[in-house]
């Protein structure tokens, strides 16, 4: 940021304050533009009902940001610079009121826009005293002594106003466009016969500029993790934009015969990828497949249940490990689920097939998968998550007996942000 320099013994100018005084400005804006950008953004100026409810709203304190010159017009001595673009900052510490008017006939609504733009004047006019050359102990007062009051502040400030749509049947009322210079920053509706002005008479207008967190908001990469076992959701914290997720369907269930080991269940499908443009505060639904089972009785195992991140991306369940009785020798493993909307979408490992001969079940698909059962036992349970379960076994002899295959495990959803 650019300095001035004095030396002892000269004489004094109006530009030893002038520029110090735009030069600081210039490196906040230096620094405002390194932070938030160059676009214009609004913080603060919240639109609320008054305290008893009125036909008027508060607009409270807060700031405009935004890219425009330097100087529009000569600052002191110091020459208008319309050249050089710098971020700029308006202002308002106090709030501002407007009163509004429902719409005089039957049936009829109205849309009123609150509409912002930067404001940079010359106020706090005051008749100076100057050096009078001729009897410098008498003052002149004003500029050779006219008595003329001269600006002595360049305020920046956030201007606010109201722009009336036209009254229409009520839902076919129009917002009135934004002007040019300005943004839109609420829409407050109002009906036929109102008396007093609600939250729910204003919404924040399309497109507003607002900031929607603040630097403790910001998070340095993927630093945090939620992860989901079941069901529920995640809200998009502040500072939150992009999100690393992992969706894996439920593992199914191996199989069960009644005189053959069964097959394995196959693996739920796995989606990874990065999700982009989210908007804090927006709730996603997450869905965790469940893990599918064994029959209680001879038949194949169920599939995997299927798990989401909103619409964003989906893991399928693996299918069930066969099984059946004595007229169906079908004792194959079974497929893994198939995925879709990650970056990477994998499809799960298949079940593997039972080993008659050594009355084996087939072991789930995996990773996490549950091994096949050898002999007269239940299949194992999968014990990671999407793995399959493992295919039941059979007992030797002239009588073989089969035994249930073991659960698919439940899917997962990890949330990276």
């Amino acid at each position: 940021m650019d300095r001035n320099i004095v030396y002892p013994g000269s004489i004094p100018l109006d530009t030893d304050i002038l520029n110090p005084n735009r030069n600081a400005m210039v490196g906040v804006a230096a620094l405002t533009a390194a932070v938030i950008g160059s676009n214009t953004v609004v913080d603060g100026l919240a639109c609320t009902p008054t305290t008893p409810a009125s036909l008027t709203v508060n607009v409270g304190p807060g700031s405009i940001t935004l890219l425009t010159a330097l100087d529009a017009s000569a600052y002191g001595s110091l020459a208008a610079d319309i050249t050089d673009q710098i971020v700029k900052t308006g202002i308002n510490l106090q709030a501002t009121s407007f009163t509004f008017a429902a719409p005089v006939s039957s049936g009829q609504s109205i849309n009123y826009l609150i509409e912002a733009a930067f404001s940079e004047i010359d106020t706090n006019p005051v008749v100076l005293p100057y050096v009078n050359a001729a009897n410098t102990s008498q003052p002149y007062s004003g500029p050779n002594n006219s008595g003329t009051a001269q600006n002595t502040r360049r305020v920046q400030r956030v201007q606010l106003q109201v722009k009336p749509g036209a009254a229409a049947a009520a839902g076919t009322q129009v917002t009135p466009a934004v002007d040019s210079g300005w943004v839109g920053l609420y829409i407050i509706t109002l009906n036929y016969g109102q008396s007093a002005i609600t939250a729910a008479n204003i919404s924040v207008a399309p497109g507003a500029p607002f900031l929607t967190y603040k630097l403790p908001s910001l998070r340095p990469g993927f630093s945090a993790m939620q992860v989901f076992t079941a069901s529920g959701s995640f809200t998009v914290p502040n500072g939150v934009t992009t999100a690393r997720v992992e969706v894996i369907g439920g593992g199914g269930g191996g199989g069960y015969h009644t005189t053959m080991p069964s097959g394995g269940g196959g693996a739920g499908g796995r989606a990874l990828g990065i999700v982009n443009n989210l908007v804090p505060g927006t709730v996603i639904a997450v869905t965790v497949g469940a893990g599918g089972v064994a029959p209680a009785s001879a038949g194949n195992g169920t599939g995997g249940g299927q798990s989401s991140f909103g619409g964003y991306m989906t893991a399928n369940g693996g299918t069930g490990g066969n099984g059946g009785t004595v007229t169906n020798f079908s004792n194959a493993g079974g497929a893994g689920g198939t995925a879709s909307g990650g970056q990477v979408n994998i499809t799960g490992s298949v079940g593997t097939d039972a080993i008659v001969v050594a009355c084996r079940g087939g072991d789930g698909g995996g990773p996490g998968n549950g091994r096949g059962a050898s002999g007269p036992a239940v299949g194992i349970a999968a014990p990671g998550y999407g793995g399959g379960g493992g295919g039941g076994g059979t007992s030797t002899g002239a009588g073989p007996v089969g035994y249930a295959g073991g659960p698919g495990a439940p899917g997962l959803i990890i949330v990276e942000y």
